[in-house]
């Protein structure tokens, strides 16, 4: 047996190190086949979200002007329901005690009780239906203005969303690089954590980051939501 020759059963050192390079390279051309994919995935996913969110902004920029011109006409409506003196609201009430001394007086033909009563019945029954038909839309104008500050606030999220995916799509993009070796140096696992740190606007990217709170936020985020 040689000199140089090691005792049987014994693994040099370069006998250890080929599986690990193979290894190694084995993941970098995972992580080279695998990021593109998901940098695709997540460019078509952002791409269909603000196309569907500029379409809806299309869409609420033509309600609003009409929900606010429908608040401005059901608050006239009930401003003028309740102005004067008597109020439409309190019209009848007004009639019946101005012909309360006609209908005491002795000279009241023979039937003219009955006729002013009926007259009175029709005052009543009129302002009674005016009042009914305002306060519906009233509600409907109101719940209609809610339900577009709802939109609005999903808009933000949209937005939002499309934010922290552009994000990431930048970050993975600059992942392949290093792995198809087109960076000379690999960064620490550190300083790139600070580096993509650095770019957040928001505070739950932040607090994801450091693992403070599952995705989507805690209690109270559809409630509110805060940006930067």
């Amino acid at each position: 047996m040689g000199q140089n020759t090691p005792p049987i059963g014994m693994h040099t050192h370069t006998d250890n190190a080929v599986p690990a390079a193979t290894s190694a390279q084995a993941l970098v051309a995972l992580c080279s086949g695998l990021i593109p994919v998901w940098v695709r995935h997540l460019a078509t996913s952002r791409s269909q979200s603000e196309t569907a969110v500029s379409e809806m902004m299309q869409a609420f920029s033509s309600i609003t002007p009409h929900v606010q011109l429908a608040e401005r006409q059901s608050q006239q409506i009930a401003d003028a329901l309740n102005q004067g003196d008597p109020s439409i609201a309190g019209l009848a009430q007004a009639c019946e005690k101005a012909i309360a001394p006609l209908l005491q007086n002795p000279a009241l033909p023979a039937g003219g009780a009955d006729a002013i009563a009926a007259v009175l019945t029709l005052v009543r029954n009129a302002a009674g239906t005016i009042e009914q038909l305002s306060q519906p839309l009233s509600q409907e104008t109101q719940l209609v203005a809610e339900q577009v500050e709802r939109m609005y606030i999903g808009f933000q999220y949209q937005d939002r969303i499309s934010q922290q995916i552009a994000l990431l799509e930048s970050d993975m993009a600059r992942l392949q690089d290093v792995a198809d070796g087109r960076v000379t140096d690999t960064p620490e696992l550190q300083a790139w954590l600070s580096r993509l740190e650095s770019q957040y606007a928001m505070a739950d990217q932040r607090q994801s980051h450091a693992g403070a709170q599952e995705p989507g936020g805690g209690a109270g985020a559809d409630q509110e939501t805060t940006f930067f």
